[in-house]
């Protein structure tokens, strides 16, 4: 596999700039996309996409803020987190668009992308969802699961998957249940998982001694990669 790659797309006179891991072969490569958390595009997801890569996936870990944005401390990228949730049409539309730049490549195969998202990149990736285009499965990962439109029967084409910590006070009951029922009302085939005394932030080993109601947690953050890594061999199957 070799490293890192740019990928780059514009969205609204914005420059975006995510990077891809190559799997070693010959494609077309099934792809999944990797959405950040509100950190920002250099937080976690490099180890990520090189993991999937390594598993025979073209990986792109996907750039919501743009190629500009001041990620310097979570302050900063924290301003361009707010500035995406007070534009939720922006939000969705720049999803697909990375959906569209993706399927696009020659060495993807269009027919069988997945996306997985984290935090902020849970909500990414359920937008895209809800955007209709044909994502074979989107993976939430202690993710905001609420939305400006709620997806309308037929517009979710794939499986999608929320795993959850039940002491996330970014995603409480209230919202994994109107999440629950939005999924069922659209028809589509979803599945929420809950960790009981898990926070937010579980797949991340730095949350420790961070804000309250963030912390890592080993048994939820291993149980949800390996859930997602079988998820993944079903439906981005050749």
């Amino acid at each position: 596999m070799s490293d890192l790659q740019p990928v780059t797309c514009e969205h609204e006179g914005v420059k975006l700039k995510g990077f891809a891991a190559i799997p070693q072969g010959q494609g077309p490569f099934p792809a999944v996309l990797v959405m950040h958390s509100a950190l920002g595009l250099h937080h976690m997801v490099q180890d990520i996409a090189r993991n999937l890569a390594g598993l025979g996936y073209l990986a792109v870990a996907t750039d919501m803020y743009g190629e500009d944005a001041d990620l310097s401390a979570p302050e900063k990228a924290g301003e361009h987190y707010m500035a995406m949730l007070q534009a939720p049409e922006n939000l969705r539309a720049r999803t697909a668009l990375w959906f569209d730049t993706i399927a696009a490549r020659t060495d993807v195969d269009s027919s069988r992308i997945a996306a997985i998202g984290y935090c902020f990149g849970g909500k990414c990736v359920m937008e895209l969802a809800r955007s209709s285009r044909d994502v074979k499965a989107v993976v939430s990962y202690h993710g905001l699961l609420t939305t400006h439109a709620a997806a309308r029967p037929g517009d979710i084409k794939g499986e999608v998957v929320a795993w959850c910590g039940a002491l996330d006070p970014f995603g409480p009951p209230e919202e994994t249940a109107a999440f629950r029922q939005e999924m069922a009302t659209a028809g589509a085939s979803w599945q929420i998982s809950e960790f009981g005394k898990v926070a937010h932030g579980f797949t991340d080993p730095k949350a420790e001694g961070g804000m309250p109601g963030i912390e890592y947690n080993a048994i939820a953050d291993k149980t949800s990669w390996a859930g997602t890594v079988a998820l993944l061999e079903i439906v981005l199957a050749g």
